[in-house]
């Protein structure tokens, strides 16, 4: 009986292992796809604050899909300074943004539809 139990220990063991390489091998079969959304999936915002100097932006967001990311208010980068051109406070947005090394960078920025 105990030799019972003590293999269907290890197969659980085993199985709950190998469950987390499965995930790994089907994010990275998604490729960039997973990396960077569509422009459907882009997240709405409200702009906070336009940081030109610091090329920074103050976003209340929805949840970032690509990111796992709940909704929330936060500071972002911006990829490129003339994106901050195109918003003032109080804008409604959609955009899409990455995350590399605890930084967030606003990749594409446009007026919500």
């Amino acid at each position: 009986m105990k030799s019972i139990k003590h293999a269907l220990l290890a197969a659980a063991v085993g199985a709950a292992a190998a469950l987390p390489l499965t995930v790994l091998g089907q994010a990275a079969a998604a490729g960039s796809s997973a990396a960077k959304p569509a422009a459907d999936e882009m997240t709405e915002a409200e702009v906070r604050k336009v940081d030109k100097d610091n090329k920074k932006i103050t976003l209340k967001h929805g949840a970032i899909r690509n990111l796992d990311m709940p909704p929330m208010t936060m500071v972002f980068g911006v990829s490129d300074a003339a994106l901050l051109d195109k918003v003032k406070e109080g804008d409604k947005v959609r955009f899409s943004a990455t995350g590399e090394g605890g930084k967030y960078t606003v990749t594409e920025l446009q007026p919500a539809k």
